[in-house]
């Protein structure tokens, strides 16, 4: 019996795998560029799964394929950029799944925001900025400070803080030349420390498994720099986080699965920054395996099939706790590689470099997550050490990039100049 990927998260198609066999179903993968999980697969058995190229972006081929696969009992869509279609081909493939409505809600940001504003569980609220006039609408509806987003936008790309009018007249022109994924909107913008809960719901109760820091680059951009799992919190506020994030889950009318709850800890209390349906991403599932000592993507296959997750009630044995630090070039160009690698054998907290880019890739954008070229991971006995020892390996390192070919250059190698 089968279970598909529609695509996956850069990180984590071992531990799929190891999962599925674990519960007896064969893992499928249907991608469209198999060398995107070139790390992973180089790491597995050629034959540990089935790999399938397809255009999964046509969503009408990919239901044919499905149709043509023996035995699929289940389909799991893990990224931002195929959950809607995974929630139409699971709805129209009769598998279990997330009402798709409800996945619908929350790829929209704006309509998240207001939806929990209506609930009373954040204090502010959503607008759009289309049209004329939206200056005077965000000053008046939303007020300064305040953040622009796209709906639909991945990876804090097509994110602007706006502090003051001048910044607004900025951020809103830049805006109108970006093709959006969805909607331009506005809203508040929460001041505090940024954290991502990793949760799992099944039948409508939420399980906290912990919560990942998010030490972001300095404003006015939403770069994502270092990661630690888990934090620390005293039990009674972990506690009243475990009931808020079930609260906000349930507002959203999300049952069952995975979450990646990013908020802001203001001075007035939690605050949701977005809702991704899905487990984190980076090395997020990766520091969640080793941090509770078990293999958590079980708990994805199984939800998959529509069986609760036996992860909703295990006895969490623990392991060492983790923390990454993405690896940012210093200027864009071609990225040729990372110097500092052989140093991190004698470093403390078992540091790793995960690649992400291949030399001769280009990196042309350093204010998002599109920028970096892989990830320093490393281990210790508390987020906090981990966070030190990761830092540390980063620090040692420098990736590489030289700058982009002229375009007379360019010309002059295309005719042998």
């Amino acid at each position: 019996m089968s279970v598909v990927c529609l695509e996956s998260l850069t990180f984590g198609l071992g531990h799929l795998v190891r999962a599925a066999d674990t519960l007896g179903e064969r893992l499928v993968l249907l991608t469209r560029d198999p060398s995107f999980y070139t790390y992973e697969l180089e790491r597995l058995d050629p034959d540990a799964l089935d790999v399938v190229e397809t255009d999964t972006f046509d969503v009408e081929r990919v239901a044919e394929v499905l149709r043509r696969t023996s035995g699929v009992r289940g389909l799991i869509s893990s990224t931002d950029t195929w959950t809607l279609a995974g929630a139409d081909l699971t709805d129209r493939l009769g598998l279990p799944g997330l009402d798709p409505a409800v996945l619908r809600l929350t790829r929209d940001k704006a309509a998240v925001r207001n939806r929990l504003h209506g609930a009373g569980l954040t204090r502010g609220r959503a607008v759009d900025v289309t049209g004329r006039g939206t200056e005077e609408v965000v000053l008046k509806e939303v007020g300064l400070p305040a953040v622009l987003k796209d709906t639909a936008g991945t990876g804090s790309q097509n994110v602007w803080l706006v502090r003051d009018e001048a910044e607004l007249a900025g951020a809103l022109d830049e805006a109108a030349g970006r093709e959006l994924k969805g909607r331009l909107f506005a809203e508040p913008y929460f001041s505090g420390p940024v954290y991502s809960a990793e949760t799992l719901t099944w039948a409508g109760r939420t399980r906290l498994l912990g919560v990942s820091s998010r030490l972001m680059s300095p404003e006015p951009y939403f770069r994502e720099e270092v990661t630690a799992f888990p934090v620390a919190f005293p039990e009674a506020r972990r506690a009243l986080l475990e009931r808020w994030l079930g609260d906000v889950l349930a507002a959203i009318g999300y049952t069952d699965r995975f979450a990646h709850v990013e908020f802001v800890l203001t001075a007035g209390g939690p605050e949701v920054v977005e809702i991704n349906p899905r487990i984190g991403g980076a090395l997020v599932g990766e520091g969640l395996c080793r941090a509770l000592g078990v293999n958590v993507y079980e708990a994805m296959i199984e939800a998959a099939l529509g069986r609760r997750p036996r992860l909703m009630d295990a006895d969490l044995p623990g392991g060492p706790a983790v923390a990454f630090v993405l690896g940012y070039p210093a200027r864009p160009g071609v990225f040729t590689g990372v110097a500092g690698l052989e140093r991190l054998a004698d470093m403390p907290g078992s540091p790793a470099w995960y690649p992400v880019r291949s030399v001769g890739d280009p990196v042309e954008h350093l204010a998002d997550s599109r920028g970096y070229a892989g990830i320093v991971y490393a281990e210790a006995e508390t987020a906090e050490l981990a966070t030190h020892h990761a830092v540390a390996a980063a620090n040692a390192l420098s990736v590489l990039t030289e700058p982009f070919p002229s375009a007379g250059a360019t010309d002059r190698e295309a005719s042998g100049g």
